[in-house]
């Protein structure tokens, strides 16, 4: 009796706090009303970074743990962000003609065409069911973005050469020199290249970082550069080769490290219900990155990694002290591996720290998600 009742009373507090979420939903919708009249960012990361410090100052003065407050409001504002999107955004170029996105009909391009039209622009789809009406299509076009897979996208931008003067010709390819030097050699007006660092599963914009590459006559393209930082992106200037050779790490690599992985797994035929069963966080996450790489289309990832000769370079170098690493565990040199290992900790240096805390936190969410019970999966 004495336990019913105290989950009584816990279920009447959890149903306040329902309400309270909803109320909070309903401010922020006023909010985003707010937001789109006057163009500002969804995202604010000095407004959140305040608030949040000011929370976990009087949780602590309440006797409730900072660290959850934080959780429970970080989570309350990723909800927050992708109701913001019904809202709609400030048009940041209103006098823009129409824009146009070739390979629009794709996961990605989905996303830039239903975010341009939230902020609204007249968006046109060019793809191939309608490519023989494309120079018709892109005569009275302000921005042409170019979002087709990466092994076809230079031939198709060497196709552009009858853009208006004053068009914007951009690219979202997570390649940027190649694509980039090709828009410059075909069309005669403004060009930018894009990198969207995230896929198109995303819910929001917000803190999402966009990678873009200078390329001609940047004050004609700035308003496209804003209107991103609207949808609560994050704009990164970047060269296009540094570009090209960071995402060969960050891509490449580790892309393939994931398939090399996957392969693996299947070769010596792991029961990967088991391997889950037997996985805590840490490793069901790391499993999880690998499922992921499957679980999306094929040539996306071997275009990826195949689009530089810089990528093969660095993955054959990978492999050689992959090869270095398992001599010392054939030896059993263990001074030697902990050497090694206290090498790259101070290479590092307060990176290795920032790691493990970001971590840390990926680790709590992925705990909580965890279900010890049956996953409905057949063996």
């Amino acid at each position: 009796m004495p336990l019913s009742k105290l989950r009584d009373q816990i279920d009447a507090v959890d149903q306040q706090l329902i309400d309270l979420l909803a109320e909070r939903l309903r401010l922020v919708g006023e909010v985003g009303e707010v937001k789109t009249k006057h163009g500002l960012p969804i995202y604010v990361p000095e407004r959140e970074a305040s608030m949040l410090a000011k929370r976990r100052e009087e949780a602590e003065l309440k006797g409730v743990p900072a660290n959850l407050i934080e959780d429970i409001l970080r989570r309350t504002m990723r909800e927050s962000y992708a109701s913001e999107n019904e809202t709609g955004f400030k048009t940041v170029n209103p006098d823009l003609k129409r824009i146009v996105i070739i390979g629009g009909n794709g996961l990605l391009g989905k996303r830039f065409v239903e975010m341009f039209k939230l902020s609204g622009y007249d968006v046109d789809i060019l793809g191939r069911a309608n490519w023989d009406q494309a120079e018709n299509i892109c005569s009275n076009a302000g921005l042409v973005i170019v979002g087709s897979p990466i092994d076809v996208t230079e031939s198709i931008i060497s196709e552009l050469s009858y853009l208006p003067d004053d068009c914007i010709l951009a690219d979202i390819t997570s390649v940027k020199e190649g694509p980039l030097n090709a828009m410059l050699a075909v069309h005669k007006g403004p060009v930018v290249g894009l990198h969207p660092m995230f896929g198109p599963d995303i819910s929001s914009f917000a803190k999402q970082v966009v990678a873009y590459c200078d390329g001609r006559d940047a004050d004609k393209y700035q308003w496209l550069i804003e209107q991103m930082k609207i949808w609560g992106a994050h704009l990164y200037k970047v060269k296009a080769d540094i570009h090209d050779q960071s995402m060969t790490l960050i891509q490449a690599l580790r892309h393939f490290t994931s398939f090399v992985y996957g392969v693996h797994l299947q070769e010596v035929d792991a029961d990967l219900k088991q391997l889950l069963d037997l996985s805590s966080p840490i490793y069901r996450l790391e499993l999880a990155m690998v499922g992921r790489l499957f679980a999306q289309e094929p040539s996306l990832y071997a275009d990826i990694i195949l689009s530089q000769k810089n990528n093969v370079a660095m993955i054959k170098r990978y492999h050689k002290h992959f090869s270095e690493a398992i001599e010392l565990l054939e030896k059993g040199d263990r001074d030697a591996f902990i050497k090694r290992f206290a090498s790259v900790t101070d290479w590092m240096g307060d990176y290795s720290n920032l790691f493990l805390e970001e971590s840390r936190l990926l680790l709590q969410q992925a705990h909580d998600n965890r279900h010890y019970e049956d996953d409905g999966l057949e063996k």
